[in-house]
């Protein structure tokens, strides 16, 4: 399936979706509260069938942060990349660790780093650093570090 009839079909699923040009994949922006439903339509629709989240990672673009979730279908060999702004102060977002495995660890890595409160995450704890680094999140755009005077 092409970026035209990808676009075609994710319209029919969320007609709020809106899409940038350019890149590899189809790359779609979702609100927030749309993101639940729809990762579970992508995920279930037979035609589209995006088996395999492949890599999920944020970025601060120091006035807000966006999710990345790139997706793959493993059946139909096309992929997509999902977008979803989230205000800064309050980072929260629906976890999709139910819906794709691959979801738990990253999710858990972008909440150590970034700060994202993935709601509903069934081990939502720091990953790779250490005990004391709770809310810290190193890369963040605001994070210094006077110790190794680091500042982004």
């Amino acid at each position: 399936m092409g970026k035209d009839e990808l676009k075609t079909k994710i319209t029919e699923l969320l007609a709020a979706a809106t899409f940038e040009e350019g890149g590899e994949w189809l790359n779609i922006n979702v609100a927030v509260g749309d993101w639940p439903n729809f990762a579970q339509q992508l995920r279930q629709e037979p035609t589209l069938w995006f088996d395999y989240l492949f890599c999920l990672t944020c970025i601060d673009w120091k006035t807000h942060l966006t999710m990345v979730y790139f997706l793959t279908s493993t059946k139909y060999r096309h992929s997509v990349e999902v977008k979803i702004k989230l205000d800064r102060t309050n980072p929260d977002i629906e976890t999709v660790s139910q819906i794709w495995r691959t979801a738990d660890f990253n999710e858990r890595e972008v909440y150590e780093l970034f700060g994202v409160n993935f709601i509903n995450h069934p081990d939502l704890r720091l990953l790779i650093l250490p005990d004391g680094w709770e809310g810290k999140n190193p890369l963040r755009k605001d994070f210094e570090d006077p110790i190794n005077m680091i500042r982004l």
